[in-house]
Protein backbone atom coordinates (compact mmCIF):
# COMPACT_ATOMS: atom_id res chain seq x y z
CA UNK A 1 0.00 0.00 0.00
CA UNK A 2 1.36 3.35 -1.08
CA UNK A 3 1.75 5.74 1.54
CA UNK A 4 1.69 9.79 0.39
CA UNK A 5 3.34 12.43 1.78
CA UNK A 6 1.25 15.64 2.80
CA UNK A 7 3.04 19.03 1.74
CA UNK A 8 4.64 19.09 4.97
CA UNK A 9 6.12 15.83 5.22
CA UNK A 10 7.60 16.18 1.81
CA UNK A 11 9.20 19.43 3.50
CA UNK A 12 10.75 17.37 6.46
CA UNK A 13 11.93 14.79 3.41
CA UNK A 14 13.43 18.28 1.69
CA UNK A 15 15.63 18.77 4.37
CA UNK A 16 16.38 15.29 5.13
CA UNK A 17 17.53 15.06 1.39
CA UNK A 18 19.53 18.17 1.49
CA UNK A 19 21.36 17.20 4.30
CA UNK A 20 22.34 13.29 2.63
CA UNK A 21 23.27 15.55 -0.59
CA UNK A 22 26.02 17.50 1.46
CA UNK A 23 27.16 14.66 2.81
CA UNK A 24 28.19 13.13 -0.26
CA UNK A 25 29.32 16.59 -1.04
CA UNK A 26 32.03 16.19 1.44
CA UNK A 27 32.28 12.18 1.56
CA UNK A 28 33.44 11.88 -2.42
CA UNK A 29 36.28 14.05 -2.01
CA UNK A 30 37.46 11.68 0.58
CA UNK A 31 37.64 8.93 -1.39
CA UNK A 32 41.38 7.34 -2.10
CA UNK A 33 43.06 4.64 -2.94
CA UNK A 34 44.52 2.69 0.19
CA UNK A 35 41.69 3.50 2.44
CA UNK A 36 39.10 0.67 3.74
CA UNK A 37 36.13 0.74 3.21
CA UNK A 38 35.31 0.65 6.76
CA UNK A 39 36.78 3.98 6.97
CA UNK A 40 34.34 5.07 4.29
CA UNK A 41 31.64 4.38 6.53
CA UNK A 42 32.98 6.13 9.03
CA UNK A 43 33.49 8.92 7.72
CA UNK A 44 29.75 9.13 6.37
CA UNK A 45 28.48 8.47 9.81
CA UNK A 46 30.03 11.35 11.22
CA UNK A 47 29.42 13.57 8.32
CA UNK A 48 25.42 12.68 8.86
CA UNK A 49 25.87 13.40 12.13
CA UNK A 50 27.42 16.83 11.67
CA UNK A 51 24.06 17.39 9.47
CA UNK A 52 22.08 16.58 12.85
CA UNK A 53 20.50 13.74 10.77
CA UNK A 54 20.56 10.53 12.04
CA UNK A 55 21.86 7.05 10.05
CA UNK A 56 19.05 5.36 7.94
CA UNK A 57 20.38 1.99 6.99
CA UNK A 58 21.31 0.72 10.13
CA UNK A 59 17.27 0.80 10.69
CA UNK A 60 16.78 -1.76 8.23
CA UNK A 61 16.58 -5.43 10.51
CA UNK A 62 20.03 -6.81 10.73
CA UNK A 63 22.34 -4.06 8.76
CA UNK A 64 24.61 -1.93 11.25
CA UNK A 65 25.87 0.08 8.62
CA UNK A 66 25.44 4.01 7.39
CA UNK A 67 26.33 2.70 4.09
CA UNK A 68 26.68 0.18 0.74
CA UNK A 69 29.65 0.12 -0.65
CA UNK A 70 30.30 -2.18 -3.89
CA UNK A 71 33.02 -2.64 -5.84
CA UNK A 72 33.24 -3.41 -9.39
CA UNK A 73 31.12 -6.79 -9.47
CA UNK A 74 29.18 -6.23 -6.46
CA UNK A 75 26.02 -4.82 -7.55
CA UNK A 76 24.18 -3.65 -4.09
CA UNK A 77 23.99 -4.33 -0.12
CA UNK A 78 27.76 -4.57 0.22
CA UNK A 79 28.66 -3.91 3.58
CA UNK A 80 31.84 -1.89 4.80
CA UNK A 81 35.10 -4.10 5.39
CA UNK A 82 38.46 -4.04 5.82
CA UNK A 83 39.02 -4.03 1.75
CA UNK A 84 41.23 -1.57 1.06
CA UNK A 85 40.15 0.58 -1.95
CA UNK A 86 42.68 0.74 -4.92
CA UNK A 87 43.20 3.23 -7.84
CA UNK A 88 40.87 1.96 -10.55
CA UNK A 89 37.68 0.34 -8.76
CA UNK A 90 34.57 1.04 -9.41
CA UNK A 91 32.79 2.24 -6.31
CA UNK A 92 29.40 2.64 -5.46
CA UNK A 93 28.01 5.14 -2.52
CA UNK A 94 24.97 3.68 -1.73
CA UNK A 95 23.86 5.69 2.15
CA UNK A 96 20.69 7.17 3.68
CA UNK A 97 19.85 9.29 6.12
CA UNK A 98 17.29 10.10 8.39
CA UNK A 99 15.73 13.08 9.82
CA UNK A 100 12.10 13.54 12.06
CA UNK A 101 10.91 10.21 11.02
CA UNK A 102 11.46 10.13 7.60
CA UNK A 103 14.57 8.55 5.21
CA UNK A 104 16.17 9.73 2.16
CA UNK A 105 17.91 7.53 -0.36
CA UNK A 106 20.81 8.32 -2.64
CA UNK A 107 23.50 6.19 -4.48
CA UNK A 108 26.51 7.37 -7.14
CA UNK A 109 29.25 4.89 -9.27
CA UNK A 110 32.93 6.76 -9.27
CA UNK A 111 36.03 5.62 -10.15
CA UNK A 112 38.50 5.65 -6.91
CA UNK A 113 41.27 7.28 -7.82
CA UNK A 114 39.93 8.88 -11.12
CA UNK A 115 42.05 6.45 -12.83
CA UNK A 116 39.41 5.43 -15.64
CA UNK A 117 39.22 4.06 -19.32
CA UNK A 118 36.94 5.49 -22.09
CA UNK A 119 35.02 2.09 -21.67
CA UNK A 120 34.23 2.48 -17.80
CA UNK A 121 33.87 6.25 -18.39
CA UNK A 122 30.79 5.73 -21.06
CA UNK A 123 29.40 2.83 -18.75
CA UNK A 124 29.10 5.10 -15.82
CA UNK A 125 28.30 8.24 -18.14
CA UNK A 126 24.61 6.39 -19.42
CA UNK A 127 23.79 5.44 -15.87
CA UNK A 128 23.53 9.07 -14.73
CA UNK A 129 22.08 9.74 -18.31
CA UNK A 130 19.52 7.06 -17.89
CA UNK A 131 18.34 8.66 -14.02
CA UNK A 132 18.24 11.97 -15.68
CA UNK A 133 15.69 10.69 -18.49
CA UNK A 134 13.81 8.34 -15.43
CA UNK A 135 13.65 11.92 -13.05
CA UNK A 136 11.81 13.58 -16.18
CA UNK A 137 9.30 11.38 -15.89
CA UNK A 138 8.73 11.37 -12.51
CA UNK A 139 5.93 13.78 -13.19
CA UNK A 140 1.96 13.63 -12.55
CA UNK A 141 0.06 12.07 -15.18
CA UNK A 142 2.60 10.11 -16.09
CA UNK A 143 3.09 6.34 -15.03
CA UNK A 144 5.83 4.21 -13.57
CA UNK A 145 6.08 2.60 -16.60
CA UNK A 146 7.25 5.72 -18.30
CA UNK A 147 10.03 5.49 -15.39
CA UNK A 148 11.15 1.56 -16.04
CA UNK A 149 11.07 2.23 -20.38
CA UNK A 150 13.20 5.80 -19.69
CA UNK A 151 15.99 3.60 -17.70
CA UNK A 152 15.50 0.34 -19.82
CA UNK A 153 15.80 2.36 -23.43
CA UNK A 154 18.72 4.11 -22.21
CA UNK A 155 20.29 1.17 -20.52
CA UNK A 156 19.99 -1.18 -22.71
CA UNK A 157 20.28 1.09 -26.28
CA UNK A 158 24.00 1.39 -24.50
CA UNK A 159 24.39 -2.26 -24.61
CA UNK A 160 24.04 -2.38 -21.17
CA UNK A 161 21.87 -4.80 -19.17
CA UNK A 162 19.58 -4.08 -16.13
CA UNK A 163 19.78 -6.20 -13.09
CA UNK A 164 15.94 -7.02 -12.89
CA UNK A 165 15.49 -8.69 -9.73
CA UNK A 166 17.24 -5.14 -8.45
CA UNK A 167 14.32 -2.08 -7.84
CA UNK A 168 13.51 1.31 -6.91
CA UNK A 169 10.90 1.84 -4.39
CA UNK A 170 8.93 4.04 -2.09
CA UNK A 171 10.63 5.79 0.39
CA UNK A 172 9.28 7.80 3.27
CA UNK A 173 8.72 6.51 7.45
CA UNK A 174 10.03 3.51 6.27
CA UNK A 175 13.40 3.37 3.78
CA UNK A 176 11.64 0.70 1.34
CA UNK A 177 8.16 1.29 0.90
CA UNK A 178 5.54 0.89 -1.81
CA UNK A 179 5.68 1.05 -4.92
CA UNK A 180 8.62 -0.77 -6.69
CA UNK A 181 10.03 0.33 -9.58
CA UNK A 182 11.46 -1.58 -12.08
CA UNK A 183 14.03 -0.39 -14.29
CA UNK A 184 12.51 -2.39 -16.91
CA UNK A 185 9.05 -2.32 -18.41
CA UNK A 186 7.55 -5.69 -16.97
CA UNK A 187 4.22 -4.77 -19.06
CA UNK A 188 2.76 -2.50 -21.06
CA UNK A 189 2.87 1.36 -19.54
CA UNK A 190 -0.39 1.28 -19.63
CA UNK A 191 -0.91 -1.29 -17.24
CA UNK A 192 1.42 0.11 -14.57
CA UNK A 193 0.30 2.88 -11.90
CA UNK A 194 -0.28 6.04 -12.42
CA UNK A 195 2.06 8.66 -10.27
CA UNK A 196 -0.10 11.36 -8.07
CA UNK A 197 0.84 13.67 -5.85
CA UNK A 198 2.70 12.59 -2.46
CA UNK A 199 4.38 9.75 -4.11
CA UNK A 200 8.20 10.34 -2.86
CA UNK A 201 10.40 7.52 -4.68
CA UNK A 202 13.95 6.21 -4.53
CA UNK A 203 14.68 5.99 -8.23
CA UNK A 204 17.57 3.62 -8.91
CA UNK A 205 19.61 2.52 -12.36
CA UNK A 206 21.29 -0.57 -11.56
CA UNK A 207 22.70 -2.25 -14.26
CA UNK A 208 25.97 -4.35 -15.65
CA UNK A 209 28.69 -4.70 -18.60
CA UNK A 210 27.42 -8.29 -19.06
CA UNK A 211 24.61 -10.51 -17.70
CA UNK A 212 21.36 -9.42 -15.54
CA UNK A 213 21.31 -12.20 -13.23
CA UNK A 214 22.29 -11.88 -9.90
CA UNK A 215 24.29 -13.95 -7.07
CA UNK A 216 24.89 -13.67 -3.89
CA UNK A 217 28.71 -12.80 -2.92
CA UNK A 218 30.22 -16.37 -1.32
CA UNK A 219 30.35 -15.70 2.66
CA UNK A 220 28.22 -12.58 2.34
CA UNK A 221 24.64 -12.08 3.97
CA UNK A 222 24.48 -9.08 2.14
CA UNK A 223 26.47 -8.70 -0.91
CA UNK A 224 24.71 -9.18 -3.95
CA UNK A 225 26.71 -9.23 -7.12
CA UNK A 226 26.71 -9.75 -11.22
CA UNK A 227 26.67 -13.65 -11.71
CA UNK A 228 29.50 -13.32 -14.48
CA UNK A 229 31.27 -11.36 -11.95
CA UNK A 230 30.99 -8.54 -14.74
CA UNK A 231 31.31 -4.13 -13.97
CA UNK A 232 28.14 -3.31 -12.54
CA UNK A 233 27.16 0.16 -11.22
CA UNK A 234 24.14 1.94 -9.58
CA UNK A 235 22.96 5.63 -9.50
CA UNK A 236 20.07 6.68 -7.29
CA UNK A 237 17.74 9.54 -6.41
CA UNK A 238 15.21 10.32 -4.10
CA UNK A 239 12.34 12.61 -5.59
CA UNK A 240 9.03 13.76 -4.34
CA UNK A 241 6.15 14.45 -6.55
CA UNK A 242 3.82 17.18 -5.91
CA UNK A 243 1.07 18.80 -7.95
CA UNK A 244 3.29 21.66 -9.26
CA UNK A 245 6.47 19.61 -10.13
CA UNK A 246 9.00 17.16 -9.19
CA UNK A 247 11.48 17.62 -6.42
CA UNK A 248 15.07 16.16 -6.23
CA UNK A 249 15.23 15.66 -2.87
CA UNK A 250 18.72 14.79 -3.16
Amino acid sequence: MITYKTPEEIEIMRECGAKLKEVMKKLVPQIHAGMTTNELNRLGEQYIKEQGADISFNKVEGYKWAMCVPINEQVVHTPPSQRVLKNGDVLCIDIGAYFKGFHTDHAITVVVGGKSTPEIDKFLQVGREALELAIKEAVVGKRIGNISQAIEDKVTGAGYKIMKQLTGHGVGRELHEDPFIPGYLTKSVEKTMKLRPGMVLALEVIYSMGSSDIAYENDQEWSIITADKSMSACFEHTVAITDKNTLVLT
